[in-house]
């Protein structure tokens, strides 16, 4: 006979190929095989499509069944099996249980956190085969169950390690004893209702969220070894939250691009001279390295706006212009990761800072242990220490206003930027072909009348005829300074404007976390308060959510702080440019006044 299944929820086709069900529907399977999560059946009203596996339960006995009473419509017909993994995404109230958190396997379909950002393709940031390395996974001991966020010490003797689990052991109440985590208890037996109830997974898996990690960490899933070397703290500041200042601070030059060769001249690019000053030893990066360093850290750091690269080209590459350009952009980059107290400190920072460039097997080590880092996603999270004690926490409400101000600031900042960008690349525009030309033509027509005058052979207007040429040359003279003065005043403020722009691009995701985790502890109080979820369960989602706040919080101040000190300093640039390009169009104007004087 044919095989049927019953809908144990009622779900919504949103797009072609896809079909409705109906709580209680019996619907007939073409195949009992799942594709990625979906079955394809018919309904009762004659649809054919696709649906989510774990809507429906397949009906094994020869004829259906009544419908379940409406009491237990979440326990499954036919005992107590756990329900397939989920595939498919349900409405908060039709959430089931979810099954116990499992990495995703290798070649999972979900792009990498931060998908916006693409490696290098083509030209010269081509990675080489022998600098690359396709090993990226580390086989490290499986997570351990210790409780957050007590810390116990590693085994094995690996000192200043600890593991820590956001996992929480399943209740072994009288009925409860054997069941595994995240399955629902039979109705009955004391203080069974409680535990049956659970946070719900977010609808779309492709979310900021849920890619990061940030979920899984909420939710309790995350567990993994953290080296003290790992721990990022956060401390109460006098504006809030703030990352601890790195207690070993220090700056990084980019100088002296040059155009390099391998393969015997059949492949050029370019590498920059960088000095860190707390090494005082120059290594040299190409660009595809800073595009993997990049990478690694926006994967790795959700709460963090790393700041972005200069854009990449495809053509022009050696263009004495574009090297320039791509060396300020590269400098700001290095400013703001070596002022950023986290980023500064990070180890893949350090080892590109800081390996040899001849050394090429140092090189891949670095590499290769970057790319194996497990503090990623979920476990990230874990590394993260925040205040304790009285007057330590959160008042979640007013965290929740902070970051919609910051919202809205970042909006309108971002405007602002976009505004001024296309202002000042308008202006600069005009002064490097406007301005010169219209000065040209001024001098130009002087420059004509003298040598109308010269016709004149009286010995009394030699004078004024030299006066009127070298007025003409002064303002010859002008039109080059207006046409060179971009480049002093303007620019520096564009390639400011073009890093802030970047990191605005970035905090819409990071709020998103934040977001997402507060939402999370609304749901667990709305549950505790129905009588459906143990505080205990609830006060443990709240405090991993506290903990992406104080992140969020300290996030948004050094943003803050930097963004003072940077725009601070480029307005004077700006002014000090400005007042010595007016002072020379000054000098080139008194000079042409005072030939008038012996006339």
């Amino acid at each position: 006979m044919a095989l049927r299944a019953r809908a144990l929820y009622d779900f919504r086709s949103e797009n072609p190929g896809e079909i409705s069900l109906r709580e209680h529907e019996v619907l007939s399977l073409c195949s009992e095989q799942d594709i990625e999560g979906w079955l394809e059946g018919v309904n009762s009203r004659g649809d054919r499509g696709l649906f989510p596996a774990s809507y429906v339960q397949v009906i094994r006995a020869p004829a259906a069944e009544p419908p379940p009473p409406a009491r237990y419509a979440n326990v499954p017909v036919g005992g107590f099996e756990p329900l397939p993994p989920p595939a498919a995404f349900k409405p908060a109230a039709q959430q089931p249980p979810p099954e116990p958190f499992q990495p995703p396997p290798a070649g999972y379909p979900f792009p990498p956190y931060g998908g916006s950002y693409q490696p290098s393709q083509g030209s010269d940031d081509d990675w080489d085969d022998d600098w690359d390395d396709s090993s990226t996974v580390a086989d490290e001991p499986g997570a351990l169950g210790s409780s957050y966020p007590d810390c116990e010490a590693a085994g094995g003797g690996a000192s200043g390690r600890y593991r820590l689990s956001t996992r929480s052991e399943p209740s072994l109440g009288p009925r409860g004893a054997g069941h595994p985590p995240g399955h629902p208890h039979p109705p009955g037996g004391g203080g069974a209702a409680k535990s049956s109830a659970t946070v719900s997974r977010n609808l779309n898996r492709f979310s900021t969220f849920v890619k990061s990690g940030g979920e899984a960490f909420v939710l309790g899933e995350a567990s993994g070894f953290v080296k003290d070397g790992d721990k990022l703290c956060v401390v109460l500041g006098p504006r809030g939250p703030e990352w601890q200042e790195n207690p070993y601070p220090f700056q990084c030059s980019i100088e002296d691009p040059t155009k390099q060769t391998k393969f015997k001249g059949m492949k050029s690019y370019i590498a920059y001279k960088l000095v860190p000053s707390h090494t005082g030893q120059q290594v040299h990066r190409r660009y595809k390295h800073f595009d993997w360093l990049y990478g690694r850290l926006a994967e790795k750091f959700p709460v963090i706006s790393v700041p972005h690269l200069p854009e990449k080209q495809a053509t022009g590459r050696f263009e004495e212009d574009f090297i320039s350009k791509r060396r300020k952009g590269l400098a700001w980059w290095m400013d703001h990761m070596c002022s950023h107290p986290v980023l500064a400190q990070c180890d893949a920072f350090q080892h590109f800072l800081t390996c040899p460039s001849t050394d090429e097997k140092a090189w891949k080590q670095g590499k290769r242990k970057a790319e194996k880092d497990e503090m990623v996603g979920a476990n990230f999270f874990l590394t993260i220490s925040v205040p304790t004690g009285p007057g330590a926490s959160l008042d979640l409400q007013e965290v929740e206003s902070q970051v919609d101000g910051f919202k809205a600031f970042t909006k309108k900042m971002d405007e602002s930027a976009l505004q001024l960008n296309h202002t000042a690349n308008e202006f600069a525009r005009k002064q490097v072909t406007g301005f010169k030309k219209e000065y040209q033509k001024v001098g130009h027509s002087f420059k004509c009348l003298s040598q109308a005058f010269e016709l004149d052979q009286q010995a009394f207007s030699a004078g004024l005829n030299q006066a009127i040429a070298f007025t003409a040359e002064a303002y010859d003279a002008i039109g080059d300074l207006f046409a060179d003065q971009p480049r002093q005043d303007l620019d520096p403020v564009m390639d400011l404007l073009a890093l802030y722009q970047g990191h605005l691009a970035n905090f819409p995701d990071i709020i998103h976390v934040q977001k997402g985790a507060l939402t999370k502890v609304k749901e667990s109080k709305r549950h505790v308060e129905e009588g459906k979820m143990e505080l205990q369960k609830a006060e443990g989602i709240q405090e991993r959510c506290n903990i992406i706040s104080f992140a969020t919080l300290a996030e948004i101040n050094h943003f803050h702080k930097i963004r003072v000190r940077d725009f601070k300093s480029q307005m004077q640039h700006f002014l000090q440019q400005q007042i010595l390009f007016f002072q020379k169009v000054t000098q080139k104007l008194e000079e042409a006044l005072h030939k008038y004087d012996s006339v």
